[in-house]
This record gives C-alpha cells, structure tokens and sequence, in this order.
C-alpha cells in the first residue's frame, strides 16, 4: 500500500508540473447546448472491438462532474473534479477501462451535469463540455462528432429555497414522466440522438490546460441498508414522513423504490443538515411516473438520517443509500481507559472524514469551502488517523493556493472561487507556515512539492513589513480574522503566526539547501522573539501594549508551542490558562497542544472535558460541531460538522502517545509519551515508512511503553524520569539510577530531557517497563 501511495505522489507530481499533455480528442459537447446551470446530458459511444486490452487508460475530463456505464455496468460514479486547479485550468481524470470491454460490441455511457455557477469550491467555465479519449494498440475512443448525446430533460431543479450562493450544486428535481429508460444498456436506440458538436482540440478556452485528477477516485459503498427505517413494503395512505437512520454522519446519495398508481406524486428527499449552519442546502425531490420504478438522486448531501416525505398513494417498496467519499483508510487508532478521550478521538475523525471530498471543507452541508486555517487542523488529524493516500488531499490544496497567488503575492481562500477573493492573513500564515506546509513535508518527504511551491511562501513573506522593534506589522487584508470569539489580541496573534510561518519557511529552505534564505529567516524570527519577549510580555501573560480587552488564551499557547516563551514562563501561563477560556474549537487546538509542551497533561485533560464535553456527550451526533454549542450557540451559523474542532485527535495520539516526526518522511521519529494520570493508552498510525505502534500502561510506581517501528527507520523512545530509577528493554535491565548499564542491548542513551530518558533504536518491536524507586 505504501509503494502504491508513492507510485500517486510521483504520478500526479507530474501532472502539476507539465499542464501541457498533448490529446487527440476533441472537447465535445450538445449541438443546442445553452449552459444553463444544473443541466444534464447524455452521451453514448457504440463501437466493435476485435481484441480485449490488458489494459486500456481512458482520459476523461468534463465540466463539472460524470458517472460513467460500459456494457451496462457502472464503471466510475461521480467522475470529475470541481474545477479550479489555477484561475483558468480544469482537471481530468484517468480510469483503466480494459475489464469493462468485450470483444465484439461496446458501449460507452456517460451521464455529465454541469454545475453552470460558481461556488466556493468550484470555478464555472461558462461553458459545458464533455472529453473522452482512450488509446492503445487495440482500442482508439475519441471525442468527435460520431458520439451521441442527449439533453437529459428529467433532470431539473427543485423549487426554493434554493442551495446558498457558496454551493456550486443544485438541489437535483428529477421527473420520471421524462425518464429516458436504460439507456447505457448495449440495446437501448440511440439513432434518434443527435451527433455531438465539436468544440476543438484540448488546451482550449475556458478549460484551458487539463490537471491530472491528483487524488483517488471516491469510495463506493455501493446501495446499503439503512440502520433503522419502517418495514417494507409499506403503502402510505396518508402523506407520510420517514426518516432513515445512518451508522454516522455521513456523504451520501439517497435511493428509493416505490410503486405508484399515477404520474406526478412528488416525494422530497432531505437530511436533517438541510438547514445546516444556517442557510438553506442541498435537498431532492422525485416526481413519479405510474407503477413500479426506482432512483438514485446522484447529488451528495450528509447527515445523520435521510428524510423522505411520501405523498399519499405511494406505496414505498425499499429506501436504501450509497456512501461516497474520499478513498482512504482509518488506518490509525487511539484507545484509551478515559472514555471520553475515546469518543472526542472518533467523533474528531468522523467529522474528519466527513469533511473530505474534492477538498479539505470547513463543513459539508453550508460552504464545502476550503478555508486553510480549517484545512490545517483537518491535515495535521489525518496524518494520525487516516491512511497515506488522505496525504494527497493536503498536497491538492497546497498547489492550488499557491496557483491561485495573485500577480501582487497576495494568498487568499477559500480556493478555487471567483465569488470570493478575500485575504485571511492570519490563516495564509497558518497555511504556508509550520502546522500546514511544513507539516506535510515533515510527515511525507516528499520534497518535490516543497521544491515546486517554496517560491510562493518566499513571495508572500516578503509582503509583511516590520516595526521599529523588530515585530511584523498587522496586515488587514480583505477580512483581518484571527479566530471566531472575542478577546482576540490580534497584534500578538499575527506576529506569533508569522514567526510559525517564518519557522516552516526556513525549514523548507535548511531542506533546500538554500541556507542563507534560511538564516535570514531565523534572524527575522530572533527578532519577532526578542520584541515579544520584552514588549508584549507584562510579567504574567503576553499582551499587545495597545489591546485593552481580557488576556487571550490564543496568544499565550502560540507562544508555547512556537518556541517564543521560556519555560520559565510556564507557571504564569498557567494560570491564563485556568482563567480565561475565549479560543473557539478551531483554536483550542493549540491551547490542548501547549498544555502539553508545558507538561500540564492532567489540566490539559480537564480543559478539553469541560470545554468540549457538551458536543462529545451529545447522543445525537457523532461530529463535532463549528462552535462551542448548535445554532446561536455556535459560530458562523453553528455547524455540527467542523473538522477544524477535531485538534483532540492530534495532540492524543501526537503528545499523549508520543507519535511525532523528527526527520521529514518518518526517517526518524519520537515515541515520548505523556500520560499524566491515564492509566493505559494506546495509538497506531500509517506513516510513509509503515506502522507505528505505541501503547501503555502508567500506575503509580511503574510504567510499561510497547512500541513496533517500522523497517529502515529509527525512534526515540521515551520514558518518564519519575519512573525510570530502573528500565528494562524486552526484560533485560538497560538502566538504572541515571545510567545505561546493559551496553549489549540495541539502542542507544539519547539522554534527558523534558522529563523523559531517551534511548534511539532501530527497526522491530520492543516492550519497555520502568520503575520508581518508591
């Protein structure tokens, strides 16, 4: 699976950097095409074949999104990427088709909707188009005027409310009185359809170069069961509502089998999210045709329970589902004996998964946006929770922002929108900075996108200007926000994500080999330090000389986990830490992370129930929310799937279990747990070298590590000073009263600090048990 992941990293590495891939097939699209938005088209291609191909790539690209029969048989579902690579370039797909052919007669089905608005995750061409090209010794299938095509009329739009301006989707009204039958069978007559009209040869405005789809085609559950629903079949005398429970939050496409006895029931088809985050979504409606018949509505919508109104009249025959999403694992794990630590985990990578499609979204129901400072959060979760290929998503993200930099350096998102062209300074820095570019390198080593995309950071740093004393001056930019909530000293925030962003910059640069671009980049962080630490420092907490409002929580756990305040400090923060609670979800992340840094672990816990414990003990969700409550209570509309609240997951199975990268790509790596008073935890994770373990057990006066490292790497094994008097490595004694004793054992004293004994081993799997003296 890993060579696999990387075989993806190289492949579509060159698909960023070489736009210019030379077709022969033609843009294609409907002779009285008029672009009109939530539009649908049929295209069909029937042709013989003398030899089956052991392989047969087919390139597809379309405008906006495809489902794809050959023979009958659903080859891809919900083909196509948004579009938006850079301001101007689309995405296309390749899909080896050679199992789906016969030899003799083939058909090619494609079912294409063009979106025809933009949205916040998705750029309109203006113009719908179809492109389809397939070519080997045995097979030539190109785009031009033989293939046939069909403006699909039973897709139409459902009446208002219609979606919010952020969603380029439509709520999809299909007509069955329209419906065209099975027409991707072999048999189904397409003489009466038209010869598609040809647009030209690729690259050609407005899809421009064509992108090589960078990231896996979704996971398909197929049609699935409900968890609850009403025993079918079930005849509705009366209008009836039925709601159908999922195993979580989900994306998902809902389906129906009903039997009617006349044309024109309608039956809607909603989720409880419809009005999720404040704003009208996406919902469904079916307008029946007499007798029995069965739909799929192919628009994703997500919830916890799907919402079916059945008219009267209807009797309902079956209600199933299919889940789509992002095509990766949950590869990594984390246990616990605290409970609730384990319910924040996994309702932190439910709301994690739920959150990923096209994109890293803030949320799947309002916006489907990807906004950095939520795309930060989200990535940093999935290298703990998630398999390699979740690693791509991040990297997808990453060469759209920086395509999308304007001709001045500016950075904004979210990304790829034309609706929306707004800087965020603060979560650019966040983007660019440690926690987001950096934080990709240093878990997959891939240095060729480092490489690729170092000039734009470069670019964007340089627009900040300085003040007298050394710290960076506040730039508004389109929208100055620093967090949701109050209190937000955003003169000190902006300087503390700066100097992250500085720190991930002169990082990518050490890695470079561009060591004077990193030297200046210390010497700027050295003086954003200096300024901090004696004119924002007032001997208790850190505060902009100017800020007039109660000490920011934020502020003081950047300066903790960027480096900017000395131990020294710790009890002091501490206690801002026990009095002011004013970070929202997305930032508490930073707060738990500093905790633990500072070694406050148990507090850390403490802080994370009580802020978070209304969302994690809330029975009716298994997601976290935006806010800290629903609604009014919450932010932006109040959510109740925001990945950007799943930081949890991160500092457990990074601080807690001790899982952390020190050289990029996992060459080596720390296991240095920090238990504080839990008695056992355990974490797995699927890094680029293979699977990490660590697990342990923690009394009062001994503590046992179990740690597997995969091959051709090395960890620093950390175990707490307060029960290391003696330490024994797989039963044989290694250490005892502050020295290595065993010098026969495979592993070598690292020495002490932060209050763990380290020791750096090789490959293979150890168990490790210590004691105290009392």
């Amino acid at each position: 699976m890993y060579k696999l992941t990387l075989f993806f990293i190289l492949f579509f590495q060159v698909s960023f950097l070489n736009a210019q891939d030379i077709w022969q097939a033609k843009w294609i699209t409907e002779p009285d095409c008029q672009n009109e938005n939530n539009s649908w088209y049929c295209f069909r291609k029937d042709f013989l074949l003398e030899k089956v191909p052991a392989k047969a790539l087919a390139k597809i690209a379309i405008d906006s999104k495809y489902w794809l029969w050959i023979n009958g048989k659903m080859v891809v579902f919900e083909g196509g990427l948004k579009r938006g690579p850079s301001p101007k370039d689309s995405y296309y797909d390749v899909v080896d088709i050679a199992r789906y052919l016969t030899k003799g007669s083939n058909n090619i089905s494609v079912l294409g909707w063009y979106f025809g608005k933009d949205g916040f995750s998705h750029v309109n061409s203006g113009k719908f188009g179809f492109l389809f090209e397939c070519i080997s010794p045995e097979i030539k299938i190109l785009t031009d005027a033989s293939w046939k095509v069909m403006k699909n009329e039973a897709y139409q739009t459902c009446p208002p409310p219609l979606p919010n301006s952020r969603l380029p989707e439509s709520s999809i009204r299909y007509d069955a009185t329209k419906d065209l039958g099975i027409w991707y069978a072999n048999d189904y007559p397409v003489q009466r359809w038209k010869d598609a009209k040809v647009l030209g040869l690729p690259p050609m405005s407005p899809w421009n170069n064509l992108i090589l789809r960078p990231i896996p085609q979704w996971k398909d559950s197929k049609l699935v069961s409900y968890v609850h629903t009403p025993v079918f079949p079930l005849q509705c005398n009366n209008d009836t509502t039925i709601t159908c429970t999922l195993p979580s939050n989900l994306q998902i496409t809902p389906y129906l089998k009903i039997e009617t006895p006349e044309d024109g029931k309608v039956i809607e088809i909603k989720t409880e999210n419809f009005m999720g985050g404040g704003e009208p979504n996406v919902y469904a409606q079916y307008v029946s045709h007499k007798g029995v018949q069965d739909y799929e509505s192919y628009g994703w919508m997500n919830g916890h329970s799907v919402i079916y109104k059945i008219p009267a009249g209807v009797k309902v025959l079956d209600l199933k589902y299919r889940e789509t999403g992002y095509n990766t694992d949950f590869a990594g794990s984390f246990t616990s004996s605290d409970e609730f630590l384990n319910k924040i985990w996994q309702k932190a990578l439910r709301t994690l998964y739920v959150t990923m499609r096209d994109n890293y979204m803030d949320c799947p129901d309002r916006e489907r946006a990807q906004w950095w400072g939520d795309e930060v959060n989200e990535s940093g979760e999935s290298f703990y929770a998630l398999d390699t290929k979740s690693h791509l998503l991040l990297k997808k993200g990453m060469y759209e922002l920086i395509n999308w930099q304007r001709s001045d350096s500016t950075l904004f998102s979210p990304i790829p929108a034309v609706n929306w062209g707004y800087e965020l300074p603060v979560q650019m820095l966040t983007g660019v900075g440690y926690y987001g570019f950096w934080n990709y390198y240093l878990n997959t080593g891939d240095v060729q996108t480092i490489s690729d995309l170092y000039n734009g950071v470069k670019k964007y740093l340089k627009l900040w200007k300085f003040n007298d004393n050394g710290a960076v001056k506040v730039r508004r930019g389109g929208w100055p926000w620093g967090d949701w909530g109050d209190n937000i000293d955003m003169e000190l925030i902006t300087n503390e994500f700066y100097y992250l962003a500085l720190k991930g910059a002169a990082n990518m640069a050490e890695n470079l080999n561009l060591k004077e671009e990193a030297s200046e980049y210390r010497q700027l962080m050295e003086k954003i330090k200096n300024a901090l630490n004696t004119d924002f420092w007032n001997g208790a907490a850190y505060r902009h000389p100017a800020y007039k409002e109660k000490t920011d929580d934020r502020c003081q756990a950047l300066a903790v986990v960027a480096g900017i305040a000395d131990k020294d400090k710790y009890p002091k923060l501490l206690e801002t830490f026990r009095t002011e609670e004013h970070a929202s979800p997305y930032m508490e992340k930073y707060v738990l992370e500093a905790l633990f840094k500072m070694g406050y672990v148990d507090f850390a816990i403490e802080r994370m129930k009580k802020r978070f414990g209304g969302m994690v003990n809330d029975p009716d969700y298994a997601t976290l929310f935006e806010g800290w409550g629903i609604g009014k209570l919450g932010y932006g509309g109040g959510t109740t799937n925001h990945a950007w609240s799943g930081g949890a997951l991160t500092i457990l199975s990074q601080y807690m279990c001790g899982i952390e990268p020190v050289e990029p790509g996992y060459k080596s790596f720390k296991i240095v747990p920090n238990p504080g008073s839990v008695k056992q935890a355990s974490a797995t994770i699927q890094s680029v070298k293979g699977v990490i373990k660590s697990s342990f057990e923690n009394s009062a006066n001994n503590f046992k590590l179990t740690v597997s490292i995969p091959k051709t790497t090395e960890a620093i094994i950390g175990i707490p000073t307060e029960k290391a008097s003696t330490i024994k490595l797989n039963n044989k004694p290694i250490w005892k009263n502050g020295r290595k004793i065993n010098n026969k054992v495979i592993l070598k004293y690292y020495g002490i600090e932060d209050g763990h004994v380290l020791f750096r081993i090789a490959e293979g799997d150890y168990s490790f048990e210590s004691t105290s003296n009392e």
